[in-house]
């Protein structure tokens, strides 16, 4: 649940991370849940022009979608029902607000749009609960610009592997969030990371 912060008597401003927020968290945060998503899939299907790659090679990110819109359109990579998109939500401090949502809005500005979700965990007999109300995320809706949709997997992982941008080289992205996702929810399923892992690293041994 979400509750008001006794000082200013609004609710604090609290940011999910599902891509590069889980290696490289916002700064001041004074509190952080790990947590997963209903709903939705998380899949590298957001062009980076930007951040890993460049306006005329871009490079490819994650993103969140509205698993109902997935399925339109991606019969050829389909969302398996036991995979689950894991994640960590972050509280800001209160004083610095606005200065860290100046800082996510730059570094989500490419084709992001901010939506309020619910983030879920379990209780201690295992049982599956929502842990957070109204928690901002930023999610890369399919009608943006910068939205590339599915694309056969080892095209997608000879782009990453290729690809270089501002941020750095877009295999270290996926790398850094495989790795993160892995130590955030070991038990957990998330098909898409694993099998692109496997093939990027496959060109790395080339």
């Amino acid at each position: 649940m979400t509750v008001l912060d006794p000082i200013t008597s609004k609710k604090p401003y609290i940011v999910f991370g599902y891509g590069s927020l889980i290696f490289k968290p916002p700064p001041h945060v004074i509190a952080q849940v790990p947590g997963f998503l209903k709903g939705y899939v998380r899949r590298f299907a957001q062009m980076s022009h930007d951040h890993r790659g460049t306006p005329e090679h871009p490079g490819r990110v994650v993103t969140l979608i509205h698993k109902e819109d997935w399925d339109k359109f991606s019969a050829s990579d389909p969302f398996p029902d036991e995979d689950v998109v894991w994640g960590v939500a972050y509280t800001i401090d209160p004083v610095y607000e606005s200065e860290v949502r100046d800082d996510l809005d730059y570094r989500q500005q490419d084709g992001y749009t901010l939506e309020s979700i619910d983030v879920y965990g379990f209780d201690d007999d295992g049982n599956e609960k929502v842990v957070l109300h109204d928690v901002r995320c930023y999610v890369g809706r399919n009608d943006n610009p910068s939205f590339i949709g599915s694309e056969p997997l080892d095209e997608l992982a000879h782009k990453i592997w290729e690809s270089v941008g501002p941020s750095g080289k877009n295999k270290e992205y996926l790398y850094n969030l495989v790795e993160a996702v892995r130590k955030l929810a070991p038990e957990s399923r998330d098909s898409h990371l694993y099998a692109l892992e496997t093939r990027v690293k496959a060109l790395d041994a080339e």
